[in-house]
């Protein structure tokens, strides 16, 4: 059984080795990212004690716990306006988890003045239509490096109040940076961040419930597309979960401990 495992997981790191090679990378755009420590050092305490207190009522966030202190891990919250990429931060940020974070950032968000911040605080671009394989790419070598990502697997920003399918990509992305270096560890945070209001004004309240992590390795034994569904799938389960208010066994045992 263990041997059929290997067999499968070697196949699967020698797919997305051809995958990788069929792209010509004289013609992929090069995605850079950075953490500013400079501004950040400036930004985290001003939105954590000034900005957010001043505007929302209140912030509950609870699952700290949840978030592994090192290793690579992708974050994976709901996405309900563009507070949430402060949202995010003051739950799990620097401050609070010791470790900085990039983000996987709308094309569209990055220009400008915005888009300076955004570069220099650890985004990157990505078309979240068409992604490009320089985003794919640079988010892989991200987490190979044992960094902390935060991707939105909805896409876009859905003020209804509910969790859309997630897109596919987050999970092929997992997989690949899992499958292409032995024992890497990688887990996937579910995230849910829910404001009392469908769109955030000041005096709303946030609540963020941070869920149990996936083990990305738990994924590797089938083929890439069926790996992939069934990640998407069990992410989203958690996510509904959490946006239920319904919490895991797990997180039940740590609370009473």
């Amino acid at each position: 059984m263990q041997l059929h495992i290997r067999e499968q997981t070697q196949a699967m790191k020698t797919r997305v080795k051809q995958t990788l090679k069929k792209s010509n990378p004289t013609k992929v755009s090069s995605v850079n990212s950075c953490v500013s420590y400079w501004l950040a050092s400036i930004l985290y305490p001003l939105g954590r004690r000034l900005v957010m207190p001043l505007y929302f009522k209140s912030l509950k966030v609870t699952g700290h716990e949840n978030i592994p202190g090192t290793g690579p891990v992708i974050l994976a919250p709901t996405h309900r306006s563009r507070w949430d990429a402060l949202v995010i931060p003051y739950a799990a940020g620097k401050p609070v988890t010791g470790r900085d974070l990039r983000f996987m950032v709308s094309a569209d968000e990055c220009k400008g003045l915005q888009g300076w911040f955004i570069k220099h605080m650890g985004g990157f671009p990505v078309n979240t239509r068409r992604p490009g394989i320089g985003s794919i790419r640079h988010s892989v070598e991200l987490l190979r490096h044992g960094e902390a990502l935060v991707m939105f697997p909805e896409g876009n920003i859905f003020q209804d109040g509910k969790l859309h399918p997630l897109k596919p990509g987050m999970a092929r992305i997992a997989l690949q940076t899992e499958s292409s270096e032995p024992d890497l560890g990688l887990k996937i945070v579910p995230i849910s961040i829910r404001y009392s209001d469908p769109v955030p004004h000041r005096g709303s309240d946030v609540t963020v419930n941070i869920g149990s992590p996936l083990n990305v390795t738990d994924y590797l034994s089938n083929s890439t597309k069926t790996s992939a569904q069934q990640l998407t799938n069990d992410l989203e389960t958690a996510m509904r979960n959490l946006d239920a208010g319904k919490i895991s066994v797990d997180q039940l045992l740590a609370r009473a401990a």
